[in-house]
């Protein structure tokens, strides 16, 4: 197979790239830029030199109908101007950005700030959350990448949502991220004097992937959800923490939750549940494609806390769309995904 990448010398191409090109059915990894056109990959990623020695490509010279896959990881709005001409021929497209995410235009309006895309491309794609939409993925041809955190948020919800053990207007989320998940290009709340060694919170209540999280709960249970979300940046590079609170439906036993966990998740690879009042941390998925899980039963307020973790970079964008692509193809979901995490 050969796969090309739009928008890979950000942090999400970077990967994207490191994944592809040791994926054994991938052959060729062709590079697209609209800035840095005929340099060398190394001379943006100096960890690259001596691996890549192809020279970054021009839009001009993408031709979708001589790639199988086509992977777009520009910035959220370049993906509305760049794919459109690219969608239903030959290559099967995953955007990691969250131009086609949203299925209603003014609430993409709303929250991104942005003219939102053509609808009838909207309707084309799908939601590429691996583990819960597998039949739908299998059969696209545009997929919509999840955010990181609506990825790390709805792994750890969707399954008590689904079952009812929970009450689905009593959910309240506190997110914290590594600066990766700001991006590549610098800017004032990544600064090094602003983030090192301090806690930020950021998007209070106005963060994108608020409607995002709420339409994939929405598509589970058939109700409007309305969360509470907020965002902190952590002084690491990267990983993701998540940790959800709600209201059980019913007093809850220890068992009857993980049993619901077991249920979802036992035949998903990329899913790691581990049993009550475990104390995870971000370090313990580094650089993999999984989403560890974990929960804990407050019985003295009938409250239920769910511990999400997973590398932002890998399962909460380039890993999870290598995993797209595996599932899109009729490939084993595992394939070029197999790395045990970073430790330490």
């Amino acid at each position: 197979m050969r796969a090309g990448i739009i928008g890979v010398t950000g942090y999400g191409g970077l990967e994207l790239f490191r994944l592809l090109t040791a994926h054994p059915e991938i052959n060729e990894v062709l590079l697209y830029s609209s800035s840095r056109e005929g340099q060398l990959l190394s001379e943006e990623a100096p960890h690259l030199y001596g691996i890549n020695m192809d020279q970054l490509r021009s839009f001009d010279q993408l031709n979708t109908d001589e790639l199988d896959v086509l992977f777009c990881s520009a910035p959220s709005g370049a993906s509305t101007e760049l794919l459109p001409s690219f969608i239903g021929r030959k290559a099967k497209v995953i955007d990691l950005a969250g131009d086609y995410r949203l299925k209603d235009p003014d609430i993409y309006r709303e929250w991104y700030g942005k003219e939102p895309p053509d609808t009838s491309i909207v309707n084309k794609a799908v939601y590429g959350l691996s583990e819960w939409n597998q039949n739908e993925i299998s059969k696209a041809g545009l997929i919509a990448n999840p955010g990181c955190y609506p990825t790390a948020v709805l792994l750890g919800m969707l399954p008590l949502l689904k079952t009812g053990l929970i009450n689905p207007e009593t959910i309240i989320i506190d997110a914290k991220s590594g600066i990766s998940g700001a991006g590549a290009s610098p800017q004032k709340a990544s600064h090094f004097t602003k983030a090192n060694d301090s806690l930020s919170v950021y998007k209070i209540n106005k963060h994108q992937h608020i409607p995002e999280i709420e339409q994939a709960m929405k598509t589970v249970t058939g109700t409007d959800t309305n969360i509470t979300f907020t965002t902190h940046l952590v002084p690491m590079t990267r990983g993701i923490m998540a940790t959800m609170y709600a209201e059980l439906a019913e007093e809850i036993q220890f068992h009857s939750v993980t049993e619901v966990f077991q249920e979802f998740y036992q035949a998903k690879p990329f899913v790691r549940v581990f049993k009550e009042n475990t104390e995870l941390f971000t370090k313990q998925v580094y650089g993999s494609n999984y989403c560890d899980l974990t929960f804990a039963i407050d019985e003295r307020t009938n409250r239920i806390t769910v511990i999400s973790v997973i590398d932002n970079l890998i399962k909460g964008a380039a890993g999870q769309a290598v995993q797209n692509m595996n599932i899109m193809f009729g490939l084993n979901e595992l394939e070029g995904l197999k790395q045990s995490p970073l430790f330490p």
